[in-house]
């Protein structure tokens, strides 16, 4: 297949007026300019017209399960009440629930261009009635030891089916201790060592809140204390932040996908700094809901001063509106004016890919990756496609994912 745009991002080098891109079953055979390109006998070749060709996005932090939670939880008066009354909320979900929130949120993230998300999977007793998902999914398990998880067959059923892998399918998997304040030391080592024993990714939630890094760094505050009402341990509590707490002690690494670390200590900027270029872990910073809580600004430009591989998610429904990264680039680039389009579209293809050790098979469109695309229209020069795809706000009208087009 021959697939023919007026331009033809690859984001792996510059842009291509009048390109086009060979797609040979699943992978990109070539791409270049459309006149460059010899067809063959029996090729198909389709032209797409007005439109950028572009690798599809990918959302490296989402909550799939919570999709039907769209404004189901108004902005509380502290993370902690937040917490407690999403609690509350997955309680009263049962299967159905939980099953119809993840088909819709899958459905979502098509419209809007998404053909890889990381979703953490609170649910795991579901993956035996779980279908092939429609896009490349990583299901990151959701691990935490506050409270005894597995209290039943079929939780302990849908724990040993969630990681067979089901030939032909786009589902791959990973492991996710929740946060420090539910997840123990011991539980971040055990992940660790599994991922690394079954080359799986990682991703926790770490420094989120203040509430986190009071609890941590002076055992005091909100969340402190509604632990400390739960029986949960507390005796790592008063010592040091959140993040310096797991990095130093081993339990978090190069490897790990660290969601939000919003509350940063000028220590935790010098523990990173003196870090060897490769060796830092990635940071996914969710827009949306650093808004939906009302946080001080996120340290964007220091951490990228320090090398770190930033990413955008989206986090889920029930602390943001959206499931389009787009929008979420747009909240990014009024918080961070002086990021240009194309370094916001690296976030959710370049630095995603990278952050999943697959650099080299998605986020771009170049010989040997995966023919995972995206097309929207243009209307602009070639100079100004960055800008028009991030300021880009309907629905995504083609999709590629595996050499298979699911919109068009």
């Amino acid at each position: 297949m021959i697939l023919r745009a007026r331009i033809v991002l690859p984001l792996d080098g510059l842009p291509i007026e009048n390109g086009a891109v060979v797609v040979d079953g699943n992978r990109i055979k070539a791409v270049g300019r459309a006149a460059d390109l010899v067809v063959g006998d029996g090729e198909d070749v389709t032209d797409l017209g007005d439109v950028v060709l572009m690798p599809g996005l990918i959302n490296a932090h989402c909550h799939l399960d919570y999709t039907i939670l769209r404004g189901a939880i108004l902005p509380q008066k502290s993370f902690t009440a937040w917490v407690q009354r999403i609690n509350a909320v997955k309680r009263s979900l049962d299967a159905e629930d939980c099953l119809n929130s993840i088909a819709e949120g899958f459905a979502q993230c098509l419209a809007w261009g998404t053909t890889t998300v990381c979703t953490i999977e609170s649910f795991p007793e579901l993956m035996p009635r779980m279908p092939d998902p429609p896009l490349r999914t990583w299901w990151f398990y959701e691990m935490i030891d506050v409270r005894h998880r597995i209290t039943t067959e079929d939780v302990v059923q849908g724990a040993l089916s969630f990681f067979q892998h089901r030939a032909g399918s786009l589902a791959s998997f990973g492991l996710s201790p929740h946060a420090p304040f539910t997840a123990s030391l011991d539980l971040y080592r055990l992940a660790g060592d599994c991922a690394q024993a079954f080359a799986m990714p990682l991703t926790t939630h770490l420094a989120e809140s203040d509430e986190e890094f009071a609890m941590f760094t002076e055992a005091k505050g909100p969340l402190y204390d509604f632990l400390k009402s739960i029986q949960r341990p507390m005796s790592d509590c008063g010592y040091a932040t959140p993040f310096a707490q797991l990095w130093n002690a081993g339990a978090v690494n190069s490897q790990w996908l660290l969601a939000h670390m919003n509350q940063l200590s000028e220590s935790d900027f010098e523990l990173l700094g003196s870090l060897p270029r490769g060796s830092k872990p990635t940071v996914v910073h969710c827009p949306g809901t650093h808004q939906y809580f009302d946080r001080p600004p996120f340290p964007w430009q220091r951490l990228e001063q320090l090398g770190v591989n930033l990413c955008v998610g989206t986090d889920s429904l029930a602390s943001t509106d959206s499931l389009s990264l787009l929008a979420e680039l747009r909240r990014l680039s009024a918080a961070e004016p002086s990021l240009t389009a194309e370094q916001l579209l690296r976030t959710v293809t370049r630095n995603a890919a990278r952050s999943l050790r697959r650099e080299a098979q998605l986020g771009k469109i170049a010989p040997g990756a995966l023919a995972d695309l995206i097309a929207l229209p243009v209307s602009g020069n070639v100079e100004d496609v960055h800008e028009e795809i991030v300021q880009y706000d309907r629905a995504i009208p083609w999709v590629m994912i595996d050499g298979q087009i699911l919109r068009s």
